[in-house]
């Protein structure tokens, strides 16, 4: 009786409630008209005092998109285009662990064309649709109500906001109101206003936005594209968009491997970005995008054809990969692809079990070939892992340590035809990319037994290959050809992110991974090409699950340049207190290669030296961006080298990602990152992350400059003031004594400094790497 009562009161609220809207809304409908998803369809033809590109934009996108960018943007309001505020807020999460059916991709730009559409998708205008008027457009409009709400009620302006206010944590509820249901809103949150937990706009930046509104929200038409982008742009559709079968297999493998890229034109003096995606229509035509869940889907028409598209909205960091086109590079994928002596004699199907495998798909296209593309840029290659299609993924993330790093096995070495015949024998191993269903985890002991199938088969290859004369060395590592800093990659994962650069970062990692054709191409399929951000919870725990198994087969290559006497205990270090599972599936693996090391070791820390082998091995291409003896602070690298040396439980208590400034006295600001390594016991379970701690082993890494997309704190300093904040850091020993700190060095929420602040961070990033730079996003960022 109890619990029906319950749910006749939770009924009767919602009816309640949906009375309200439905009356609210009827009063709007009186008094403004009827809404019109169709208002904000075309650009103005009246010239307006304010201009949306070049007055409203730059404020949105500094004080909006910051938060409001990727999937992950609260209520899926993506505001760094018009498009995406005009589109408006759905209550509807991208980010949902209990998710059991495919959700409707709602992709900005792809999955629906007009707001007509996307209102029939559930998306509530956060913009007044109703009749044009000033009042109406201030009064009916979800986002000038917001600013006004923010406006109404005081900001602190120092000190932590109050607990129980302000809710930062990343699964929180989120309100997401419709302008129906507003002033319930405002009554049960009045310092709910934008920006959320941050201070308000200045009085400038709201008179632009509420004149902006008030005028009806117009925009102009953008300019077009200067005739030398649109020039090359035809060049690459021209090359990509071949009539023969060797060049249409070529542009389809080309295609799942940079369909995430924002291709640019090197040698063009103002970079313009390119998204690659596939069409009804051939170059020269307007496209008539084909929006596919995933790149390897049925497109349903006789013919693809490859297209260049621009960049639509603001560049964010968490998702920008930018990939440079020229003609040196054009000529080295005709030699690859082309020009080299293979044969294709039919295209692949888009049967799933066909399309899903890229070894089935593309195996007439040489190995070496396939694996060429992927290393020239393999920074993008392993951002796509990283970034990829995934803006959040705790469980997802935690499936690699907080730093490591990558290389790759030579494509040329004299053991190439390995990769072929791994490559062979992929095509029976299946990627777990398309089952979405729960009972597909019912199948994943056959995934186990595949892996372990072809883990034996590679086993007994690398035995008979690296023996005798030819033990593993470091002429077996890509050198990058001598002049390709994509030779080593470093890897920094940040509870629920993670962020990829060029050069072996720091001084020794945790682990390493080395990477063949066959791992790098199963990884892309499996958390790129082959991963559905929309997709059921059973789909991406699959995902989670297999790339265990790939991390600790690249884990194993490198543990094949250690003695063969010390990788066991190299590796329980690696796995300590690893599920039992876990451990077996290793020692397996340990007993399968049985060959020695090519190399010669002078200590009992064996892991710790060949870092050190790695590292001189690869000098001469080694980016040299992020080490501390390059900085322009002068006379500080003595300090900054203590400060990257500190470790233990101390470092524990900082946040993981930090954008110091230091001022040198001169009136020049040095910007930095600091990274918290966390350590862990092992990183082979899905859940319970804080278990596997180990804060006493927790390092840092310093580095000139910004790394990462989302900061958690900024720090400001005075070069004077180094010594005493590197002091404080080492003697932290509880989470009020980091307060003490943020409440001396940090720029807080509370800060009114703070928009000026990103703003100086955002400036320095654009002038230091101006390919490169994003928009940081701010929803992680700490209040303590």
């Amino acid at each position: 009786m109890a619990t029906y009562m319950r749910n006749l009161l939770v009924f009767s609220v919602l009816l309640l409630l949906a009375s309200c809207a439905a009356y609210t809304r009827h009063q709007l409908d009186q008094r403004y008209g009827v809404a019109d998803p169709a208002r904000f369809e075309h650009p103005s033809i009246i010239p307006s005092p304010i201009s949306y590109r070049r007055d409203v934009k730059p404020i949105t996108d500094s004080r909006c998109t910051v938060c409001h960018g990727c999937f992950d943007a609260p209520c899926q309001l993506q505001m760094g285009s018009y498009e995406g505020i005009t589109r408006g807020a759905s209550k509807e999460k991208i980010y949902d662990d209990l998710r059991l059916s495919m959700m409707v991709p709602t992709r900005l730009f792809t999955d629906a064309q007009d707001n007509s559409q996307w209102r029939l998708k559930g998306f509530e205008p956060v913009l007044n649709e109703r009749k044009p008027d000033p009042v109406a457009n201030r009064e009916a409009s979800v986002m000038a109500r917001m600013l006004q709400l923010k406006k109404q009620h005081l900001f602190p302006k120092s000190g932590l906001l109050p607990d129980g206010r302000f809710d930062f944590s990343l699964y929180r509820e989120e309100s997401c109101p419709a302008i129906e249901v507003f002033d319930g809103f405002a009554e049960d949150h009045p310092e709910w206003g934008m920006p959320y937990g941050l201070p308000a706009l200045t009085d400038k930046e709201q008179q632009t936005l509420v004149r902006w509104l008030e005028a009806g929200a117009p925009v102009e038409k953008p300019q077009p594209l200067a005739k030398n982008q649109l020039d090359r742009a035809l060049k690459w559709e021209v090359f990509l968009n071949g009539d023969s079968l060797k060049a249409r297999l070529m542009g389809r493998y080309i295609y799942e491997h940079w369909f995430l890229a924002h291709l640019y034109f090197d040698d063009l003096p103002k970079p313009e970005f390119f998204e690659l995606v596939r069409s009804k229509t051939p170059p020269g035509q307007p496209i008539d995008l084909i929006a596919s869940r995933r790149p390897f889907d049925d497109p349903l028409v006789a013919r693809v054809y490859y297209r260049l598209r621009p960049v639509q909205g603001a560049l964010l960091a968490k998702t920008h990969m930018p990939y440079a086109l020229d003609d040196a590079r054009m000529q080295r994928i005709k030699s690859w692809f082309l020009d080299a002596p293979y044969e294709v004699t039919q295209l692949p199907s888009y049967k799933p079990e066909i399309a899903a495998n890229p070894f089935v798909a593309f195996g007439q296209i040489p190995v070496r070939s396939r694996y060429r593309l992927m290393l020239d840029e393999a920074l993008f290659t392993v951002m796509g892992f990283i970034k990829g299609p995934v803006c959040r993924g705790q469980v997802a993330i935690n499936v690699i340590n907080d730093y490591f790093w990558i290389g790759f096995v030579h494509p040329d070495n004299p053991f190439q035809e390995s990769q072929d015949f791994l490559a062979a024998v992929l095509k029976q191993t299946n990627l777990p990319t398309s089952d979405q269903g729960l009972t597909s985890l019912l199948k994943w002991q056959s995934y186990a037994q595949q892996e372990t199938r072809y883990l034996r088969a590679k086993s007994t290859l690398l035995n008979s290959a690296l023996a005798g004369r030819n033990l593993p060395n470091l002429s077996l590592l890509w050198d990058g050809d001598g002049n390709n800093p994509n030779a080593a990659l470093t890897v920094f994962r940040n509870f629920d992110n993670a962020s990829i650069v060029q050069g072996l970062v720091g001084g020794q990692p945790q682990t390493a991974m080395i990477m063949g054709y066959p791992l790098l191409e199963r990884i892309h399929y499996l958390l790129v090409a082959g991963f559905d951000v929309f997709g059921t919870v059973a789909h991406q725990l699959q995902a989670r699950l297999y790339m265990d198994f790939l991390r600790m087969e690249g884990e194993q290559h490198v543990l094949a340049f250690l003695p063969l006497s010390m990788r066991g205990s190299v590796q329980d270090k690696w796995y300590r207190d690893a599920p039992d599972a876990v451990l077996a599936h290793l020692r397996d693996s340990q007993r399968g290669y049985v060959q020695n090391t090519g190399l010669l070791y002078k200590t009992q820390e064996p892991w710790h030296e060949f870092a050190g082998l790695w590292k001189q091995h690869l000098k001469p291409v080694l980016d040299k961006r992020y080490e501390l003896d390059g900085t322009t602070l002068p006379g500080a690298v003595g300090l900054l080298e203590q400060l990257a040396g500190l470790k233990g439980k101390a470092v524990s208590y900082l946040p993981e990602t930090v954008f110091i400034t230091i001022n040198d006295g001169q009136k020049q600001a040095h910007h930095f990152t600091l990274l918290r390594n966390s350590a862990h016991s092992n990183v082979s379970e899905l859940f319970k992350e804080e278990d596997r701690r180990l804060p006493d082993e927790d390092t840092l890494t310093l580095v000139p400059g910004f790394l990462g997309a989302y900061p958690n704190a900024f720090y400001q300093l005075g070069l004077h003031q180094l010594p005493e904040f590197i002091r404080t850091i080492k003697h932290l020993d509880s989470k009020a004594a980091y307060t003490g700190l943020s409440a001396r060095f940090a720029i807080r929420r509370t800060a009114p400094r703070f928009w000026a602040h990103t703003d100086m961070l955002h400036a320095a990033y654009r002038k230091s790497f101006p390919i490169e730079a994003g928009l940081f996003d701010f929803n992680r960022f700490e209040n303590r």
